[in-house]
């Protein structure tokens, strides 16, 4: 049984996905973003989870700060919960190119004007910029010791 944390790993990505990894998390969050799903009852319903599995889910979400409970059964997102709705884009997007047999069934919009969304990678000097075009440099969070115990793949320079 894989473990629910990344110890060995000094990754942002792994620990995000300590936070909502799991099975359904995305799912539940994409309603409560999208949707505006937020009771209990409804989460249930549409996504057809079991009452168990959907408890912890939820649980873990208001513990991690993702969700604050609100009442009995109805849970809300956080600021920290809303800031996950560009990466659900991207996935939305990566799924519809490389997973879906089928049209895009959702697409997203700016309730402001009506235009389209989408997730992109941006530079801060030249705007949006192709997947094959993004690199990595070390950050200032990076052990000097993980760095030099890993192999493989060209190393980013710092």
């Amino acid at each position: 049984m894989l473990g629910k944390t990344y110890d060995s790993q000094v990754c942002s990505i792994a620990r995000s996905l300590e936070l909502v990894g799991e099975r359904w998390s995305l799912l539940i969050i994409r309603d409560a973003l999208f949707a505006r799903v937020t009771r209990f009852g409804d989460f249930q319903h549409n996504l057809g989870i079991a009452t168990n599995v959907l408890t912890s889910r939820l649980e873990a979400f208001v513990a991690s700060g993702i969700m604050d409970r609100q009442g009995t059964a109805e849970y809300v997102l956080t600021p920290k919960g809303h800031a996950l709705a560009t990466a659900l884009i991207a996935l939305t997007e990566w799924g519809d190119e490389w997973a879906s047999p089928i049209d895009p069934p959702i697409l997203y919009r700016h309730s402001v004007c009506d235009s389209d969304v989408h997730a992109a990678a941006v530079c801060d000097n030249c705007g949006a910029v192709p997947a094959d075009e993004v690199g990595i440099r070390i950050g200032p969070g990076m052990p000097p010791e993980y760095l030099a115990a890993r192999r493989g793949g060209a190393r980013a320079r710092s």
